[in-house]
């Protein structure tokens, strides 16, 4: 089982996810915000980022550039979690530095095979 954070400005929205996570028996966390997920990223040290794009304050673009340039902490696997699904941006997120790119909407095998492919790299 895997430690996962969940990083999205929708209380709700994350956490269903860590909801259905800890179902599966992983370690999770949910925060609401950029600002705190980077200060989790640091502290609760994941293995696993699902992360957010559109928030306000610092998008997940920017969130997760700053991760990738700190080499102070262990790099998580980044996983874009969002309702932007559109060409332009699944390319603009893998080039930020997400590992893949999942839309929210997703069913759960879908999660699933993005935890399992954080698992296999």
């Amino acid at each position: 089982m895997k430690k996962i954070l969940v990083v999205d400005d929708h209380p709700d929205a994350a956490d269903l996810l860590v909801s259905i996570l800890l179902l599966q028996g992983h370690t999770a966390l949910a925060v609401y915000g950029a600002v705190e997920g980077l200060q989790a990223v640091s502290e609760f040290a994941p293995e696993i980022v699902f992360l957010d794009i559109g928030m306000p304050i610092l998008d997940g673009y920017e969130v997760v550039a700053r991760i990738r340039r700190d080499c102070t902490i262990r790099q998580p696997y980044m996983i874009a979690f969002t309702a932007w699904d559109d060409v332009a941006s699944v390319a603009r997120a893998l080039h930020a530095g997400f590992d893949l790119h999942v839309k929210k909407t997703s069913p759960f095998d879908v999660l699933a095979a993005a935890i399992d492919q954080a698992t296999a790299e």
